[in-house]
Formats: structure tokens, C-alpha cells, sequence
């Protein structure tokens, strides 16, 4: 049984959309464009179904719950998917957002608007935060969960006051994908 590299990320409007599909295209990936949304749409089973048919790995999804409370279709739709057995999550982008509900998850390292890796989480904006090792957002505490190799904290995805703009090359978004594709070993095995 083949398994599919997958990696969460936890936003999902346009701009992150945007972001997201041209950093799967820089690494050689796939974006599963049809997971965007605000709040995301698909479910988990819908999810697993167009990720077995992408022809390339890692495949990028994105996971959004629009602020909601407790556990949203985002993150509904996630466990699905991390727990489905032909899928290894290498790890998980998770966004920073000016949420109500306060959730957050713990991160590995975050990656601030100008690029530099911070233990520190980072807020919206792309600006370190108070708190090291953990991020608050929206879609996030599910991840705590999981078995993860990375959770890499970024700001707001295709935006982050204009450094992570597609037509600037979404540089946050490509370095943290980057990142995690090094981190879990993603290189390794395809080296060989």
C-alpha cells in the first residue's frame, strides 16, 4: 500500500491559496487547490479520495474552521485525514490569526515576515511573539494531537504585511514547506 507525504496547513482563504499552490509548484508538489475555503468545505473522506489521486509528493492541504470554537469541519476533516492509513503527515504549517477563541498548539520553530526562524510563535502580522514554542490561531489545537515530525508557526499566509505575497514568491510560506520537507527526512527518502 502506497502512502501519500502530506503536509497540513492550517489556513484556507485566497490568499493562502495562493500561496500554497505556488510553493507545492516550487518543490515539486501538489496543492489540493479544491481545500481552500473559509471555512474548509471538504471532508476529511472527499480530502483522502483527491489526495490518493495526486500523481506528486508532498501534497499540501489546507484546513480552515473560520474562528470557530471548538472543533470545526477544518479540523474535523484533519483527524480524518491524519489518521487514514495510506497517509504519512511530514508535519504541519500552522497559521497564526487574530481568533477570538484563543486556540493554540505548540510549535517546533516559527518562521518570522523577514525569514528568520524564531523559537518564539509569531503573531498574524509575521512579528515574534511573547510566548516561546507555541502559536495562537485558528485550526490549531488539534495538531497537539498528532504525532507530527514539525510544526513550523507562520503568520498570515499570502499576506504577513506584504512579505509573503505570491507576487513576491510567497517567500514564508515556500521556506516553511521547505522546512518541514528537510526536517521529517522528506529529502532523504527521495535520494535514495
Amino acid at each position: 500500500m502506497d502512502k501519500r507525504d502530506v503536509i497540513f496547513i492550517t489556513d484556507g482563504d485566497d490568499a493562502a491559496k495562493k500561496a500554497v499552490q505556488l510553493a507545492a509548484t516550487e518543490v515539486g508538489g501538489r496543492c489540493i487547490s479544491q481545500s481552500s475555503g473559509n471555512p474548509s468545505h471538504l471532508t476529511g473522506k472527499e480530502l483522502v479520495q483527491l489526495i490518493l489521486k495526486t500523481p506528486n509528493s508532498p501534497v499540501l492541504v489546507m484546513f480552515d474552521d473560520s474562528g470557530s470554537r471548538y472543533e470545526g469541519l477544518g479540523e474535523h476533516a484533519m483527524r480524518i485525514v491524519y489518521d487514514h492509513p495510506q497517509m504519512n503527515v511530514l508535519g504541519a504549517i500552522a497559521v497564526a490569526s487574530a481568533t477570538h477563541s484563543r486556540e493554540w498548539a505548540k510549535i517546533d520553530v516559527s518562521i518570522d515576515r523577514f525569514g528568520n526562524l524564531t523559537e518564539y510563535g509569531v503573531d498574524k502580522a509575521g512579528f515574534p511573539d511573547l510566548e516561546i514554542g507555541r502559536i495562537n490561531g485558528d485550526t490549531l489545537y488539534i495538531l497537539d494531537e498528532f504525532n507530527l515530525p514539525i510544526v513550523v508557526g507562520v503568520g498570515d499566509i499570502g499576506k504577513m504585511g506584504g512579505f509573503d505575497l505570491v507576487q513576491k514568491g510567497a517567500p514564508i510560506t515556500k521556506k516553511a514547506v521547505q522546512l518541514i520537507l528537510e526536517r521529517s527526512g522528506f529529502y532523504d527518502k527521495t535520494n535514495r
